[in-house]
Protein backbone atom coordinates (compact mmCIF):
# COMPACT_ATOMS: atom_id res chain seq x y z
CA UNK A 1 0.00 0.00 0.00
CA UNK A 2 2.53 2.39 1.12
CA UNK A 3 4.58 1.70 -2.23
CA UNK A 4 1.24 2.54 -4.36
CA UNK A 5 1.11 5.70 -2.60
CA UNK A 6 4.71 6.37 -3.34
CA UNK A 7 3.85 5.94 -6.76
CA UNK A 8 1.51 7.80 -6.85
CA UNK A 9 3.17 10.95 -5.16
CA UNK A 10 5.44 10.16 -8.19
CA UNK A 11 3.17 10.36 -10.74
CA UNK A 12 1.84 13.46 -9.61
CA UNK A 13 4.55 15.30 -8.84
CA UNK A 14 5.78 14.01 -12.67
CA UNK A 15 2.21 15.53 -14.59
CA UNK A 16 2.73 18.68 -12.17
CA UNK A 17 5.99 19.49 -13.43
CA UNK A 18 5.26 18.72 -17.33
CA UNK A 19 2.43 21.51 -16.58
CA UNK A 20 4.84 24.10 -14.84
CA UNK A 21 8.20 23.90 -16.05
CA UNK A 22 8.90 26.61 -18.92
CA UNK A 23 9.76 25.12 -21.96
CA UNK A 24 9.95 21.87 -20.96
CA UNK A 25 7.27 19.40 -22.68
CA UNK A 26 7.46 15.69 -21.25
CA UNK A 27 4.77 13.10 -23.21
CA UNK A 28 2.55 10.98 -20.73
CA UNK A 29 0.31 9.25 -23.21
CA UNK A 30 2.49 9.25 -26.28
CA UNK A 31 1.34 5.41 -27.84
CA UNK A 32 -2.33 6.46 -26.71
CA UNK A 33 -2.65 9.00 -29.05
CA UNK A 34 -0.13 8.11 -32.29
CA UNK A 35 1.17 4.41 -32.92
CA UNK A 36 4.61 3.81 -32.79
CA UNK A 37 4.18 2.37 -36.09
CA UNK A 38 2.93 5.48 -37.63
CA UNK A 39 4.57 7.36 -40.44
CA UNK A 40 4.34 11.08 -41.46
CA UNK A 41 3.50 11.01 -45.13
CA UNK A 42 4.46 14.13 -47.35
CA UNK A 43 1.59 15.17 -49.89
CA UNK A 44 3.22 17.93 -51.40
CA UNK A 45 5.85 20.45 -51.57
CA UNK A 46 6.73 23.85 -53.48
CA UNK A 47 5.08 26.34 -50.97
CA UNK A 48 7.09 29.57 -49.78
CA UNK A 49 4.97 29.61 -46.27
CA UNK A 50 2.05 27.36 -46.08
CA UNK A 51 -0.72 27.70 -43.51
CA UNK A 52 -4.39 27.29 -42.76
CA UNK A 53 -5.29 23.99 -43.62
CA UNK A 54 -9.36 23.31 -43.21
CA UNK A 55 -11.48 20.65 -45.01
CA UNK A 56 -14.28 21.17 -47.53
CA UNK A 57 -16.80 19.30 -48.07
CA UNK A 58 -15.63 16.40 -49.95
CA UNK A 59 -12.68 16.25 -47.57
CA UNK A 60 -10.57 17.84 -50.29
CA UNK A 61 -7.71 19.93 -47.95
CA UNK A 62 -7.76 23.50 -48.56
CA UNK A 63 -4.62 25.52 -47.64
CA UNK A 64 -3.05 28.58 -48.18
CA UNK A 65 0.31 29.54 -49.54
CA UNK A 66 0.71 32.92 -47.53
CA UNK A 67 4.04 34.57 -49.71
CA UNK A 68 3.07 33.76 -53.05
CA UNK A 69 -0.88 34.59 -52.68
CA UNK A 70 -2.79 32.06 -53.30
CA UNK A 71 -4.97 29.04 -51.98
CA UNK A 72 -4.23 25.87 -52.78
CA UNK A 73 -6.20 22.18 -52.88
CA UNK A 74 -5.18 18.93 -52.12
CA UNK A 75 -7.63 16.41 -53.76
CA UNK A 76 -8.41 13.49 -51.32
CA UNK A 77 -9.26 11.07 -54.00
CA UNK A 78 -6.49 11.94 -56.81
CA UNK A 79 -3.64 12.44 -54.62
CA UNK A 80 -3.36 15.46 -56.66
CA UNK A 81 -2.67 19.43 -55.61
CA UNK A 82 -3.46 22.49 -57.25
CA UNK A 83 -4.29 26.50 -57.24
CA UNK A 84 -7.63 26.94 -55.78
CA UNK A 85 -7.41 30.52 -56.11
CA UNK A 86 -5.03 32.80 -57.26
CA UNK A 87 -4.47 36.44 -55.60
CA UNK A 88 -6.37 36.09 -52.26
CA UNK A 89 -5.05 39.32 -50.22
CA UNK A 90 -2.59 37.90 -48.27
CA UNK A 91 -5.24 34.93 -46.99
CA UNK A 92 -4.00 33.30 -43.89
CA UNK A 93 -6.16 30.76 -41.79
CA UNK A 94 -9.06 29.38 -43.24
CA UNK A 95 -12.31 27.58 -41.95
CA UNK A 96 -14.36 25.72 -44.18
CA UNK A 97 -18.49 25.47 -43.14
CA UNK A 98 -21.52 24.70 -44.45
CA UNK A 99 -20.37 25.34 -48.09
CA UNK A 100 -18.89 28.55 -47.43
CA UNK A 101 -15.13 29.12 -46.98
CA UNK A 102 -13.96 31.95 -44.32
CA UNK A 103 -10.50 33.45 -44.43
CA UNK A 104 -8.18 35.91 -42.57
CA UNK A 105 -6.82 38.22 -44.67
CA UNK A 106 -4.38 40.87 -45.10
CA UNK A 107 -1.07 38.75 -43.99
CA UNK A 108 0.79 41.05 -46.93
CA UNK A 109 -0.02 44.00 -44.19
CA UNK A 110 -2.44 45.43 -47.36
CA UNK A 111 -6.04 45.02 -46.93
CA UNK A 112 -6.48 43.14 -43.22
CA UNK A 113 -9.56 41.61 -43.07
CA UNK A 114 -12.08 38.67 -42.46
CA UNK A 115 -13.48 37.42 -45.70
CA UNK A 116 -16.48 34.80 -46.88
CA UNK A 117 -16.73 33.50 -50.17
CA UNK A 118 -20.18 31.79 -50.43
CA UNK A 119 -20.85 28.51 -51.97
CA UNK A 120 -21.56 30.45 -55.37
CA UNK A 121 -18.43 32.11 -55.63
CA UNK A 122 -19.31 35.72 -54.17
CA UNK A 123 -16.66 36.89 -51.61
CA UNK A 124 -17.92 39.65 -48.91
CA UNK A 125 -16.07 41.47 -46.34
CA UNK A 126 -17.25 40.32 -43.21
CA UNK A 127 -14.72 42.49 -40.66
CA UNK A 128 -12.06 45.04 -41.69
CA UNK A 129 -11.53 47.38 -38.40
CA UNK A 130 -12.74 47.94 -34.85
CA UNK A 131 -14.20 50.99 -33.80
CA UNK A 132 -12.54 53.03 -36.82
CA UNK A 133 -9.49 51.81 -36.70
CA UNK A 134 -8.11 48.89 -39.45
CA UNK A 135 -7.62 45.34 -37.74
CA UNK A 136 -4.00 44.72 -37.95
CA UNK A 137 -3.50 41.26 -39.40
CA UNK A 138 -5.88 38.94 -38.89
CA UNK A 139 -4.38 35.17 -38.53
CA UNK A 140 -6.89 32.25 -37.19
CA UNK A 141 -10.03 32.05 -36.85
CA UNK A 142 -12.88 29.53 -35.03
CA UNK A 143 -17.15 29.83 -35.08
CA UNK A 144 -19.00 29.00 -32.10
CA UNK A 145 -21.77 26.87 -32.61
CA UNK A 146 -24.01 30.15 -32.50
CA UNK A 147 -22.79 31.48 -35.51
CA UNK A 148 -20.53 33.47 -33.88
CA UNK A 149 -16.73 34.00 -35.18
CA UNK A 150 -13.83 34.25 -33.38
CA UNK A 151 -10.64 35.72 -34.87
CA UNK A 152 -6.82 36.85 -33.64
CA UNK A 153 -5.56 39.57 -34.55
CA UNK A 154 -1.82 39.78 -34.10
CA UNK A 155 0.79 42.09 -35.57
CA UNK A 156 3.95 40.07 -37.23
CA UNK A 157 6.68 42.21 -39.18
CA UNK A 158 6.17 46.13 -40.09
CA UNK A 159 4.05 48.21 -37.45
CA UNK A 160 4.13 50.98 -40.23
CA UNK A 161 0.48 52.27 -40.39
CA UNK A 162 -0.58 49.95 -37.25
CA UNK A 163 -3.65 51.76 -35.69
CA UNK A 164 -4.82 49.93 -32.87
CA UNK A 165 -2.67 49.89 -30.28
CA UNK A 166 -3.54 46.02 -28.60
CA UNK A 167 -3.10 42.68 -30.50
CA UNK A 168 -6.30 40.68 -29.41
CA UNK A 169 -9.54 38.56 -30.22
CA UNK A 170 -12.34 39.53 -31.80
CA UNK A 171 -16.01 38.83 -32.02
CA UNK A 172 -17.81 38.91 -35.43
CA UNK A 173 -21.23 39.02 -33.91
CA UNK A 174 -24.51 40.03 -35.46
CA UNK A 175 -22.26 41.39 -38.47
CA UNK A 176 -20.20 43.79 -36.19
CA UNK A 177 -16.35 43.23 -34.87
CA UNK A 178 -16.83 43.27 -31.09
CA UNK A 179 -13.79 42.66 -29.05
CA UNK A 180 -13.14 39.43 -27.16
CA UNK A 181 -10.26 40.36 -24.97
CA UNK A 182 -7.64 42.29 -24.77
CA UNK A 183 -5.35 39.33 -22.36
CA UNK A 184 -3.22 38.43 -25.18
CA UNK A 185 0.55 40.00 -26.84
CA UNK A 186 0.02 38.23 -29.99
CA UNK A 187 -2.28 35.87 -30.83
CA UNK A 188 -2.31 33.22 -33.64
CA UNK A 189 -3.99 29.64 -33.04
CA UNK A 190 -7.58 29.83 -32.13
CA UNK A 191 -10.02 26.75 -30.70
CA UNK A 192 -13.34 26.57 -28.82
CA UNK A 193 -14.14 23.26 -26.70
CA UNK A 194 -16.44 21.09 -27.83
CA UNK A 195 -19.15 22.54 -24.87
CA UNK A 196 -18.48 26.03 -26.07
CA UNK A 197 -17.37 26.99 -22.89
CA UNK A 198 -13.86 27.84 -23.13
CA UNK A 199 -11.35 29.02 -25.47
CA UNK A 200 -8.00 28.31 -26.15
CA UNK A 201 -5.50 30.46 -28.26
CA UNK A 202 -1.68 30.28 -29.08
CA UNK A 203 -0.37 33.72 -27.81
CA UNK A 204 3.32 33.79 -29.68
CA UNK A 205 5.33 36.89 -29.29
CA UNK A 206 8.13 35.99 -31.31
CA UNK A 207 10.22 39.21 -30.05
CA UNK A 208 12.39 38.65 -27.06
CA UNK A 209 10.97 38.06 -24.00
CA UNK A 210 7.46 38.02 -25.60
CA UNK A 211 4.52 35.46 -24.61
CA UNK A 212 4.88 31.99 -26.38
CA UNK A 213 2.08 30.89 -24.04
CA UNK A 214 -1.23 28.20 -24.53
CA UNK A 215 -4.15 30.00 -23.22
CA UNK A 216 -7.26 28.93 -21.78
CA UNK A 217 -10.30 31.42 -21.34
CA UNK A 218 -13.59 31.12 -20.04
CA UNK A 219 -16.21 32.64 -22.57
CA UNK A 220 -19.28 34.84 -21.05
CA UNK A 221 -22.72 34.22 -22.20
CA UNK A 222 -22.38 37.49 -24.43
CA UNK A 223 -19.60 35.42 -25.66
CA UNK A 224 -16.92 37.92 -24.30
CA UNK A 225 -13.29 36.21 -22.55
CA UNK A 226 -12.63 36.00 -18.64
CA UNK A 227 -10.25 33.74 -16.73
CA UNK A 228 -7.16 33.84 -18.32
CA UNK A 229 -5.00 31.03 -17.12
CA UNK A 230 -2.00 30.09 -19.00
CA UNK A 231 -1.51 25.84 -19.85
CA UNK A 232 2.05 25.93 -20.87
CA UNK A 233 4.84 28.05 -21.83
CA UNK A 234 7.78 27.95 -24.36
CA UNK A 235 11.55 29.21 -22.97
CA UNK A 236 12.31 32.65 -24.52
CA UNK A 237 15.07 30.53 -26.86
CA UNK A 238 12.10 28.67 -28.33
CA UNK A 239 9.27 28.90 -31.12
CA UNK A 240 6.11 28.91 -29.76
CA UNK A 241 2.62 27.71 -30.78
CA UNK A 242 1.40 28.30 -34.25
CA UNK A 243 -2.38 26.73 -35.45
CA UNK A 244 -3.77 24.26 -33.59
CA UNK A 245 -6.80 21.36 -34.05
CA UNK A 246 -8.88 19.51 -31.65
CA UNK A 247 -10.14 16.15 -31.48
CA UNK A 248 -13.13 14.65 -30.46
CA UNK A 249 -12.21 14.09 -26.72
CA UNK A 250 -11.21 18.03 -26.79
CA UNK A 251 -7.07 17.20 -26.41
CA UNK A 252 -5.15 20.49 -28.31
CA UNK A 253 -2.67 19.79 -31.21
CA UNK A 254 -0.90 22.90 -31.45
CA UNK A 255 2.63 23.43 -33.78
CA UNK A 256 5.42 24.55 -32.40
CA UNK A 257 9.18 24.65 -32.48
CA UNK A 258 12.13 24.87 -34.94
CA UNK A 259 14.86 22.24 -35.93
CA UNK A 260 14.51 19.49 -33.76
CA UNK A 261 11.75 20.78 -31.65
CA UNK A 262 9.38 21.31 -34.85
CA UNK A 263 6.46 19.34 -33.99
CA UNK A 264 2.88 18.63 -33.32
CA UNK A 265 2.72 19.39 -29.15
CA UNK A 266 -0.41 17.27 -27.76
CA UNK A 267 -2.41 18.34 -25.00
CA UNK A 268 -5.30 17.79 -22.96
CA UNK A 269 -7.59 20.45 -21.95
CA UNK A 270 -6.41 20.65 -18.98
CA UNK A 271 -2.72 21.35 -20.20
CA UNK A 272 -1.35 17.83 -19.43
CA UNK A 273 1.60 17.11 -21.71
CA UNK A 274 -0.42 13.32 -24.04
CA UNK A 275 2.11 13.24 -26.95
CA UNK A 276 4.93 15.22 -29.15
CA UNK A 277 4.80 14.07 -33.17
CA UNK A 278 7.90 15.07 -34.74
CA UNK A 279 8.33 16.75 -38.10
CA UNK A 280 10.52 17.92 -40.66
CA UNK A 281 10.77 21.76 -39.28
CA UNK A 282 9.14 24.56 -38.24
CA UNK A 283 4.49 23.51 -38.22
CA UNK A 284 2.84 26.26 -39.10
CA UNK A 285 -1.24 24.31 -38.58
CA UNK A 286 -3.27 21.49 -38.57
CA UNK A 287 -6.18 19.70 -39.20
CA UNK A 288 -7.99 16.63 -38.76
CA UNK A 289 -9.80 15.14 -42.19
CA UNK A 290 -12.88 14.74 -43.22
CA UNK A 291 -15.31 11.91 -43.43
CA UNK A 292 -13.84 8.36 -43.75
CA UNK A 293 -10.35 9.42 -42.23
CA UNK A 294 -11.32 11.87 -38.99
CA UNK A 295 -7.59 10.17 -37.64
CA UNK A 296 -6.05 11.42 -40.33
CA UNK A 297 -3.78 14.75 -38.98
CA UNK A 298 -2.88 17.00 -41.90
CA UNK A 299 -0.47 19.60 -41.25
CA UNK A 300 1.26 22.29 -42.80
CA UNK A 301 5.11 23.16 -42.59
CA UNK A 302 8.66 23.74 -43.69
CA UNK A 303 9.46 20.14 -45.47
CA UNK A 304 13.13 19.85 -44.72
CA UNK A 305 15.48 20.39 -42.29
CA UNK A 306 17.63 23.64 -42.20
CA UNK A 307 19.97 24.61 -43.72
CA UNK A 308 17.76 24.46 -46.51
CA UNK A 309 18.25 27.84 -48.35
CA UNK A 310 14.53 28.02 -50.09
CA UNK A 311 13.42 27.01 -46.95
CA UNK A 312 10.76 24.97 -49.28
CA UNK A 313 7.07 24.39 -47.39
CA UNK A 314 4.36 21.50 -48.00
CA UNK A 315 1.68 19.60 -47.16
CA UNK A 316 1.94 16.67 -44.91
CA UNK A 317 -0.32 14.19 -43.17
CA UNK A 318 -0.32 11.31 -40.22
CA UNK A 319 -2.68 8.61 -38.74
CA UNK A 320 -3.45 8.86 -35.46
CA UNK A 321 -5.37 7.14 -32.96
CA UNK A 322 -7.71 9.74 -31.74
CA UNK A 323 -10.09 11.70 -34.13
CA UNK A 324 -12.40 14.14 -34.49
CA UNK A 325 -16.22 15.00 -34.09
Amino acid sequence: MIKQLALIFISSLFMFSCKTVEGTFVPTKQLDVVSSAAKLEKLWTGGKFTEGPTIDNSGNVLFTDIRVNRIMKYDRKTGHTSIFRKNTNGANGLLFRKGKLYSCEGADLQFASVAVTESNGEKKVLANNFNGKKLNSPNDLIMADNGVIYFTDPRYGSTKGKELDFEGVFMIKRGKTVLATKETERPNGILISHDQRNLFIADNNNNPGGARTLLKFDILPGGALTNRRVLFSFRDDQRGMDGMAMDDEGNIYATAGRGVDSGIYVFSPEGVHLAFIPLPDMPTNCAFGGPGEKNMLYITCQAKRQPNPDKTFGLFRIELKKSAK
